[in-house]
């Protein structure tokens, strides 16, 4: 479990840029921190990680504040996906990148082997090949990979889709997916609230340092003034649900009421087959009405 307890942070001193921020995320949990640049989402990645340490406050993991964890501790424990996999990649190979995690741990040897010809299996990847040399996706599904071949129990994730094709985009999120389905914590920040939509189960909104907003993603998505002050916008099919909730006529109907994207697109979906239905009874009822020709 992540807690964080009145937590600010600032960087050589200067004004803080985290600001008294309190939250706790569950173990297996998959969180999505949404807001614009310079709100505090990746000073609390950094924060979880250990990358930094509060200036006041705790961070604690599993109970222990990360300021009584040594840096290798934290790693053990916790896998960061950099926005730019160019920042993380530092071996002459893919396989020798995918081996790194363990060796700077001391946890090389027959089962990391082991470990990493699966994940080479899994990915598809040429293990001799030169990561550079990797197209701009390529390079950000071996960074990940090298950070959940180790199997962490938090993967933190700083705009894990920056940059790549919609093709890309899935394979990197649906790895993310079968990570989290196997149990580990998925803390993410990301603008993309497509993808957020399509994954994260939890939305904290973060502007100027602090919280303000946390709960189910679709619940905060359709709040007005969480996106307003947050300054986000919603998933397409969460703003064509909020405009057609809006309609006095569909305040109580399911398109209202819709908390997950599935529950949202089939209450759009109803709703449109109900209107092409409507549409084929009057063309009927024209039809029966039409004088018929003749003499």
């Amino acid at each position: 479990m992540i807690e964080f307890r009145n937590v600010s942070a600032s960087y050589d001193g200067e004004l803080p840029v985290l600001r008294d921020v309190s939250l706790t995320i569950p173990d297996g949990d998959f969180v999505a921190f949404a807001g614009t640049n310079g709100a505090g989402k990746s000073t609390t990645m950094r924060l979880i990680n250990g990358l930094l340490k509060p200036t006041s406050g705790e961070v604690l993991l599993d109970g222990v504040p990360t300021t009584a964890l040594r840096t290798s501790e934290v790693a053990r424990k916790v896998g960061f996906l950099f926005q730019n996999p160019d920042r993380q990649i530092c071996q002459p190979t893919v396989r020798e990148e995918l081996l790194f995690g363990f060796t700077a741990v001391g946890e090389g040897g027959p089962d990391a082997e082991a470990c990493v010809d699966a994940m080479i299996e899994a990915f598809g990847f040429d293990a001799d090949a030169e990561p550079f040399l990797l197209n701009r996706g390529t390079r950000q599904l071996l960074a990940l990979a090298s950070i959940i071949v180790r199997e962490p129990d938090v993967v933190v994730l700083d705009e894990p889709t920056t940059g790549l094709d919609y093709r890309e985009c899935a394979k990197v999120m649906e790895a993310v997916g079968r990570l989290n389905a196997a149990g580990a914590t998925v803390v993410m920040v990301c603008h993309d609230m497509e993808v957020v939509g399509d994954y994260a189960r939890r939305v904290i909104a973060m502007t100027a340092g602090t919280v303000v907003d946390d709960g189910p993603t679709f619940k905060v998505l359709r709040r007005p003034e969480t996106l307003r002050r947050a300054h986000l916008l919603p998933p397409q099919v969460t703003e064509v649900s909020m405009l057609l909730g809006a309609d006095p006529a569909l305040a109580g109907t399911a398109v209202a009421r819709a908390d997950t994207l599935d529950e949202m697109a089939a209450a759009v979906a109803a709703l449109a087959s109900e209107a092409a239905r409507a549409a084929a009874r009057e063309r009927a009822a024209l039809g029966a009405c039409a004088p018929m020709g003749g003499e």
